[in-house]
């Protein structure tokens, strides 16, 4: 039974995409059946993996307007499976206002498809509307990219809040499983105090180690590549290997594998 994994935190530009492919990129590349779900409607994770959007013939909004199952969705890329994502996803939130259970959605989409994985990660949009709580029902656990300046951390109040009523309304096994730190940089002091910040002020776990800003996770979508394609012998390839192996060992998933 797989593990699920949302990335989620309300602001934009902190990683989440790319934390989700690199991160999946990384579990896939040790040897672990992973599963990527696009739940962003700007379909960012979808491009990042070399699909085009917009000429997708099943997306994830067909799949939560119950018009196609999850599997007839599924895209198996580079030792990675996806659900993808287009545009229309937006106009899921609507579809979904007015149902019952509609917090659950996601949930049961994929439930036919957790034994063939070890590993789904979600992409949550960039908000806490439906979508974001859709992905924080379905999960099990939450990470949380933050990028190391002060308006980054400021909405992880809000989203521990959120996380708060998803565990008492839809979800009471939720769990986060701690803070990725994205575009470090460590000759300045402003992003240490930023990293110490959000350990002493909200009791979260920074995983180690942290993710160093990087050229190279810019180039590395306009070639429908991870990191570790396109560089992996960069410092921030380099990371998400190691943030890959503790996830896996939190996880346990080797013995899953056993």
């Amino acid at each position: 039974m797989a593990h699920v994994l949302s990335i989620a935190n309300q602001k934009g530009g902190v990683g989440k995409t790319t934390t989700t492919h690199t991160l999946g990129a990384a579990l896939a590349e040790a040897g672990h059946r992973v599963l990527l779900v696009d739940l962003d409607p700007q379909a960012c994770l979808t491009y990042s993996v070399g699909l085009d959007p917009e000429s997708l013939p099943v997306s994830l909004h067909d799949v939560l307007t119950g018009r196609n199952k999850a599997e007839d969705a599924l895209v198996h890329t580079t030792g990675i499976s996806i659900i993808p994502a287009s545009i229309d996803l937006a106009g899921s939130e609507l579809h979904l206002a007015n149902k019952v259970g509609r917090e659950h959605a996601l949930s049961r989409a994929l439930q036919p498809l957790k034994d063939h994985y070890e590993v789904i990660l979600i992409d949550c949009p960039p908000s806490l509307g439906i979508l974001t709580i859709n992905g924080l029902t379905a999960a099990d656990h939450v990470l949380i990219p933050l990028q190391c300046e002060t308006l980054s951390h400021r909405g992880v109040g809000q989203l521990l809040e959120t996380v708060a009523d998803v565990r008492a309304y839809t979800q009471p096994d939720l769990e986060v499983l701690g803070v990725i730190a994205t575009m470090f940089d460590g000759r300045t002091r402003h992003t240490r105090e930023v990293v110490a910040d959000i350990s002493n002020r909200y009791g979260l776990e920074v995983l180690s180690p942290v993710v160093p800003r990087s050229v190279r996770f810019a180039e590395a979508p306009a070639k429908g590549r991870s990191v570790l394609e396109h560089a992996p012998t960069s410092p921030g390839a380099i990371a998400y290997r190691e943030l890959g192996t503790t996830i896996a060992q939190r996880l346990d998933l080797y013995s899953d594998t056993q």
